[in-house]
C-alpha cells in the first residue's frame, strides 16, 4: 500500500528539497532544477514545463512519507 503525504504546491522547489532531500530525485526526472528553477513554486514550475501537477505531487507525497519514516 502507497502512503502520500500533502506537499503544499505553493512552496518552492528548494523549499520542499530542503524539507524532504529524496524529493530531489523526483524534480531531476521531471526536468526540474534547483539551480534556476529552484525559487519557483511547485505549481509554478510544473505549468512551465507542462507538467500534471497532481502527478507530480503524488510522487512527492510518497518521498515526503517516506522520510518521516
Amino acid at each position: 500500500m502507497s502512503v502520500e503525504r500533502s506537499v503544499d504546491p505553493n512552496l518552492t522547489i528548494n523549499e520542499v528539497v530542503r524539507r524532504y532531500p529524496a524529493a530531489l530525485g523526483v524534480f531531476n526526472a521531471r526536468g526540474l532544477d534547483t539551480c534556476c528553477g529552484g525559487g519557483l513554486p511547485v505549481a509554478e514550475a510544473a505549468a512551465r514545463h507542462g507538467l500534471d501537477l497532481s502527478e507530480l505531487l503524488a510522487a512527492l507525497g510518497r518521498v515526503a512519507a517516506e522520510s518521516e519514516r
